[in-house]
Order: structure tokens, then sequence, then C-alpha cells
């Protein structure tokens, strides 16, 4: 199971949008599938999310740091109509991030979290799905 984390500055826009943690685990689904609307290389994708109510054409972009199998972070969102697109340099920027997020340890990770820097999205198990 791929583990799920959103920083700061993401959690803050999904709660303003109102982007609920069910959404960003079927964002996530999605990618691990091959859905997802651009691979812009050393583990950085770019993934839109419907608006409530609304369809994707008009919501929200997000910025995805992934490794199959292992972690997912929403490093970056914003909606499409106040922003087209990140630049060049943002981009960039993303991938140093990644190559750092990406191979971080579970204490490391813990110590993010600690300090409020990212948060994990844990997914609800079924009742006849604990063990």
């Amino acid at each position: 199971m791929v583990r799920i984390f959103k920083s700061k500055g993401f959690h803050k826009l999904a709660r303003k949008e109102k982007i609920g943690d069910e959404d960003l685990i079927r964002a996530i689904q999605e990618v691990e599938n091959g859905l997802f609307d651009a691979d812009l290389g050393g583990q950085v994708y770019k993934k839109r999310l419907a608006r409530e109510g609304q369809g994707k054409r008009g919501g929200y972009r997000t910025i995805i740091l992934f490794k199959k199998g292992d972690k997912a972070f929403f490093a970056y969102g914003f909606p499409k109509n106040e922003k087209a697109n990140i630049t060049d340099q943002e981009e960039e920027g993303f991938k140093e991030l990644a190559k750092i997020l990406l191979k971080l340890s579970d204490e490391q990770l813990q110590k993010l979290i600690n300090d409020g820097q990212y948060y994990e999205i844990v997914e609800e198990v079924e009742d006849d799905e604990k063990i």
C-alpha cells in the first residue's frame, strides 16, 4: 500500500477548497494505474482533480511526487482558473524535492509530520478488512 502525504501548503488548499482525502486517495490510485495528465520526469506527475459538482476541466491541478508501491506526496496544487501551469523553474524544484522526499525513512517522515510540514492521509479500512 502506498503511503500518501500532503504538504502543509497543499493541506491548506485542500481544506479551503473542500478537497477530501477520499479524492486524494482516488487520485493516487489513478496515478498508480497510469491515469495522470503528465509525467514531468524525475517521479513528478501532474494530475487534475475535479471541483466539487463540476468536472476536472475547471478543477484543480496538482503536482504529485510519486514512487510506485511506496510513497506519494501532494506537493502543490492550484485552481485552473488562477494559474495555467507551473514554470520550468518550479518543475525543476519539484524534481529536486522528489529526490529528497521519496528516499526518506519512516523515522524521517514521522519527524516532518510531527513538525507540521506534512500530513499523512490514512485510508479508512472496512471492519471486515481489519485484522
